[in-house]
């Protein structure tokens, strides 16, 4: 059947002469007439509500496909349970696409220990509970119960992570990948412009969507094992059956966003085959920075302008994406497989010209709250050979220790965010995206790392060494901790010489595959010697794609196949209840902890304790109350608090 009709079985009429629209993708009937559209080409269904800025991915694939000539529409958090919403705008002439949103739906709204959230930053409001669990999948059975076998295409980083056959943390088990469960023609994984292009003209050309099957940067369902070169995957039968296959199958997936490979990625699936097409290449500098002259309004659709607009939108309002990708590579991150490692950094001129247009916003109080990405100081290729040979399936760039061919070079970045400080009404850059330490250590010029001090942050740099245990670390695909020491030494030393009385302030996870109780003390007791609690600790979430979820189904590290310690359950909580051993309600945890982990040393009232031995309705919790404190509240979770203008942003 050609599915590249409209349900009436004739071609709709279409306004091909593309228009200028300063305001928003069309949400309604009404906004479609004012733009001149008696029929979308494409109606975008997202589990966000409609932001109208390039951090959310609808945005940004709506605003390219418009750049194109194409007519674009959005429904944004329809009803799920009925099927007005899905109908509001009528048929599609050229396709459905389908989004869950900026995360995977299970984790917006599911702790680490599996409890509904309250808020949901990405719909109006804040209001939790707009979109359904495993939105891709209940949002393209309600596209096929309206509107049949009309072309339907998802995307997304919830569509693109399980795009493979994949363990499941809320339901404990391991499901199929995500195009035989959601019955969708096209799956665009990755960061999906150039895909999406593709699709979009072929469609448009007249071909049925059944027959697009080998578009770079997709995955379709296909009957038969075509000819060519491809990694055949263990089936997702027997990766559901056995846990050293799911890890084995882990290890070659790994290797599937290599741009410069150009096999099929194939796994059965009952009587049928998953097939991964190789993905796009990176966009090239100049296509990255169309991206962001494109028009947006940067502003929340005004349909939720009476409940007080969308609350993610503040996150990000007056920061700057500079780069996507990452090499860092650790094995609790699903970037690998979801934008790759192929970094790629906006030009200086694009980044400034977005800062200049962020200065003459009305809410703009003259403090840009970022200039970065998934890891703000990556600027480039991480060598000069992943450009023609992509990156090494042996070796990771950083981690043991770095490569020896690795380009650390951070001038790039320095001489963007130098020039973003000159603009008139710029106060102050901050850098709030992580900073890769270890990278920074290889930079043989100090500039960057001075001038980071002295300019872009504001009391506190959020770094983030993640454990204090090499062993934890090994399995996080990080840094040895001595490389952290080494570069907090390295702060407080430029710190001092510039005046500045700033502090690094650490994250951590705890629960991490590989991580034994032991390593759990040894962690709570550094953060006992550092004088302060963290701000955040993260518990462990075994989200869909990363390696380390890998690990904690399996017990096995897939990318080496040797054993690996899993703390699960009461012992998962255990080691998060360690390093906030500060708070009452933990000190049952805990004692339990030192005791299992025969550190009944730090139970009393010594200086090393980190509990006292009983606690008594008046007692201090963590036994270390200031006698001079008439509340006995524990001690201070931060550093001294830093003076700050009343016009600079809450840190």
């Amino acid at each position: 059947m050609n599915k590249s009709i409209n349900d009436s079985g004739k071609k709709a009429r279409v306004d091909t002469a593309p228009k200028e629209n300063k305001g928003f993708l069309p949400m309604s009937k009404k906004e479609m007439r004012a733009l001149g559209i008696t029929q979308c080409d494409f109606i975008l269904v997202t589990g966000d509500a409609y932001v109208d800025h390039p951090s959310f991915g609808a945005a940004i694939i709506g605003r390219v496909l418009q750049s194109r000539g194409f007519s674009v529409g959005i429904i944004a958090q329809p009803n799920w349970q009925e099927n007005a919403d899905f109908n509001k705008l009528g048929a599609p002439r050229l396709g459905f696409l389908v989004t869950a949103g900026n995360l995977d739906s299970m984790v917006n709204h599911f702790t680490v220990n599996k409890k509904r959230r309250r808020e949901d930053v990405y719909a109006p409001g804040g209001q939790a509970g707009l979109r359904p669990d495993r939105a891709t999948i209940v949002y393209c059975g309600k596209i096929r119960e309206n509107f049949g076998e009309i072309p339907l295409i998802i995307g997304g980083i919830e569509a693109s992570l399980r795009r493979f056959a994949h363990y499941d943390y809320w339901q404990g088990k391991v499901r199929r990948p995500i195009l035989f469960d959601s019955r969708a023609d096209l799956l665009v994984y990755g960061m999906g412009e150039r895909a999406m292009i593709e699709i979009a003209e072929g469609l448009n050309a007249g071909i049925p969507v059944d027959q697009l099957t080998h578009i770079k940067g997709t995955a379709v369902i296909s009957r038969e094992a075509e000819a060519g070169d491809a990694v055949l995957l263990p089936t997702t039968e027997e990766v559901m059956a056995d846990t050293q296959t799911y890890a084995r199958a882990t290890a070659l997936i790994y290797q599937s966003n290599n741009a410069h490979d150009p096999r099929i990625y194939r796994q059965p699936t009952g009587n049928r085959y998953l097939q991964q097409n190789p993905p796009q290449p990176p966009l090239s500098q100049a296509e990255f920075d169309a991206l962001y002259d494109l028009p947006f309004t940067y502003r929340w659709h005004p349909a939720y302008d009476q409940v007080g607009g969308v609350p993610g939108l503040e996150e990000v309002k007056f920061s700057i994406t500079a780069n996507r990708g990452c090499y860092g590579n650790c094995t609790f991150c699903a970037l690998a497989i979801h934008q790759g490692k192929y970094v790629q950094m906006r030009s200086r001129d694009s980044i400034v010209r977005e800062a200049a247009r962020m200065s003459k916003d009305s809410d703009f109080k003259g403090y840009i709250h970022d200039i970065g990405g998934p890891t703000a100081n990556f600027s480039h290729l991480a060598c000069k050979k992943q450009d023609t040979r992509g990156y090494c399936p042996d070796r990771e760039c950083l981690a043991p220790e770095p490569c020896k061919n690795i380009d650390a070079s951070h001038k790039p970045y320095l001489e963007t965010l130098r020039a973003v400080r000159k603009l008139p009404g710029v106060k102050k850059v901050f850098i709030r995206s992580g900073i890769r330490y270890d990278y920074l250590a290889l930079d043989k010029d100090k500039a960057f790392f001075r001038e980071l001090v002295e300019h872009h942050i504001s009391g506190q740099l959020r770094v983030a060494p993640e454990h204090v245990s090499d062993e934890v670390l090994r399995h996080m695909g990080k840094p040895a901790f001595k490389v952290y020491e080494n570069f907090a030494r390295n702060f407080k030393q430029i710190d001092e010489q510039l005046g500045k009385n700033q502090f690094v302030l650490p994250y951590f996870i705890t629960g991490h595959p590989g991580c034994s109780l032991q390593d759990a003390v040894k962690l709570a007791e550094y953060i006992r010697d550092m004088g302060f609690f963290p701000e955040q600790v993260q518990d462990f979430y075994p989200t869909p794609g990363s390696v380390a979820t890998a690990m904690y189904h399996t017990g096995v590290n897939p990318l080496t196949m040797a054993a690996v310690y899993v703390p699960k359950g009461r012992e998962k909580n255990m080691q998060r209840a360690l390093v906030q051993y500060n708070k009452r309600e933990n000190y049952l945890l805990v004692h339990e902890a030192l005791t299992k982990a025969y550190r009944e040393d730090l139970i009393g009232s010594g200086k090393k304790a980190l509990i006292p031995a009983k606690v008594k309705s008046t007692d201090h919790p963590t036994g270390h109350a200031n006698k001079n404190s008439k509340t006995n509240k524990t001690r201070s979770a931060q550093p001294a608090p830093v003076k700050r203008s009343k016009n600079k942003p809450k840190r």
